[in-house]
């Protein structure tokens, strides 16, 4: 055992592919950082601040994502959710248009027409938003009566949207190189860096606060426990799995006959991932957004109560958010797990599930699994979201790493280990075949 791990460990600087990987991403990152200090040009950076500061709410929750460019209105403060947004939408009508369903079956050149169609669409979006961002600006003035812009007019509107747009691209096309040329998911990785970057200064303000007395120990060793136990919860949940049961009838291989065989099929408690609570934030992040960043001098009555319940921590939006989780998780997992085809693998396969036959009825029974787990996937990820956001109100604490960015920070950490890990067994497993190729030779 001891000895494994040596090698593992030791293998690591032998790696150069993996080294490569792991610097190439740190190499991204690092450019995605100095990006968010880019701004749009037109912009008093000191009056954006305290407009993000003033409205607090949803807008403080989107800076969180995008790592603070939002708040110093930098090229990359639409950060990736066009990019998801497009993504996902492209997915739900490729379950809906047939034209697209069978270019999903078309393989990588099916595929690569899927992208060119996402990416079409991040642009739509991208300069859609940015055209109502730089819109809204305009009429912005701070407490004192400071403009947020200082010229407004046609040449800052096509400046933002050249802007805005140019970096939200450029994210995209930075994601998909670090999922290529890197380990695991680009964009995942992106949202990642957007919040651990600003967790240092949210610890540092809350151990002020703690140091003058604003917020007591108690609470505050509260706080460190509730990151802990749900960091712990999310790391059991994600590894969590249902095994069904799969046995092999008797196949003849050559020389070698194979006697019945039980294995399992896995299947994740949670599916759809983090895409679920990330999709319902860009959905309630924009409308909030807009009317917030109206002309305050001409809002009607409704308007100003739209925009006090869609700010995070009310009921409606609670309510609203966990609704938005729950139908999503039920969406995207069956967008990306198909029963039918798991069934008709499984019978290609000569594999059968116990009491259960082959084909439809196979079909049936793996997707009512999938149901309730998806149930319950739905609901962890509802918790998980909603329940530090909770406590965090009630005791007024202005720690920002809530549920579900802690939620997004715990599973892409996973992810990139379990890449890692990968890598490891695969150059491991390559070295053993060449070592038993020497032998033979």
């Amino acid at each position: 055992m001891a000895a494994a791990k040596g090698t593992s460990v030791g293998s690591l600087g032998k790696l150069t592919e993996l080294r490569q990987r792991i610097f190439f991403v740190i190499g991204a990152l690092i450019v995605y950082r100095l990006g968010s200090f880019i701004p749009v040009p037109g912009v008093n950076p000191d009056a954006m601040a305290n407009l993000i500061g003033q409205t607090g709410g949803i807008l403080d929750m989107f800076n969180m994502f995008s790592g603070g460019s939002l708040g110093r209105f930098s090229v990359f403060a639409l950060g990736v959710v066009p990019y998801i947004s497009a993504s996902i939408v492209v997915q739900m009508m490729g379950s809906v248009i047939p034209s697209l369903q069978a270019l999903r079956k078309e393989g990588q050149s099916g595929q690569r027409q899927l992208t060119m169609y996402t990416r079409i669409g991040t642009v739509g979006l991208s300069a859609f938003q940015a055209f109502g961002i730089a819109v809204a600006l305009m009429k912005q003035q701070t407490s004192g009566g400071v403009p947020v812009v200082y010229m407004p007019g046609f040449g800052f509107i096509l400046s933002s949207v050249v802007g805005l747009t140019a970096g939200s691209l450029f994210l995209m096309w930075l994601g998909e190189q670090m999922t290529e040329r890197g380990i695991g998911n680009g964009i995942s990785l992106l949202i990642f860096a957007g919040i651990v970057a600003g967790l240092p200064n949210a610890v540092v303000h809350t151990l002020s606060m703690s140091s003058n007395g604003e917020l007591s120990t108690i609470k505050l060793v509260m706080v460190a426990v509730l990151v802990l136990v749900v960091t712990a919860f999310v790391v059991f949940m994600e590894r969590a799995q249902r095994r069904i049961t799969v046995n092999y009838a008797r196949r003849s291989g050559g020389q070698r006959s194979y006697m019945n065989q039980t294995s399992h099929l896995p299947l994740k408690i949670n599916m759809s991932g983090v895409i679920p609570p990330i999709f319902a934030n860009s959905i309630l992040m924009f409308p909030a957004m807009a009317a917030t960043w109206g002309n305050a001098s001409h809002q009607s009555r409704w308007l100003q109560n739209l925009i006090q319940v869609l700010t995070p921590g009310e009921p409606l939006y609670d309510i609203v958010y966990a609704v938005l989780v729950i139908t999503f998780a039920f969406f995207y997992t069956a967008i990306v797990f198909n029963s039918q085809d798991t069934a008709d693998n499984l019978k290609r396969s000569g594999a059968l599930i116990p009491g259960i036959r082959p084909g439809r009825s196979t079909a049936d029974y793996i997707d009512s699994v999938m149901t309730r787990l998806t149930g319950v996937g739905a609901i962890y990820l509802v918790l998980v979201c909603l329940v530090p956001t909770f406590m965090q109100n009630a005791w007024h604490v202005p720690f920002y790493f809530g549920g579900t960015s802690l939620l997004i920070v715990v599973v892409v950490v996973m992810d990139f280990t379990a890449q890692v890990q990968a890598h490891l067994v695969s150059h491991q497993y390559e070295g053993l075949l060449k070592k038993a190729n020497l032998r033979r030779g």
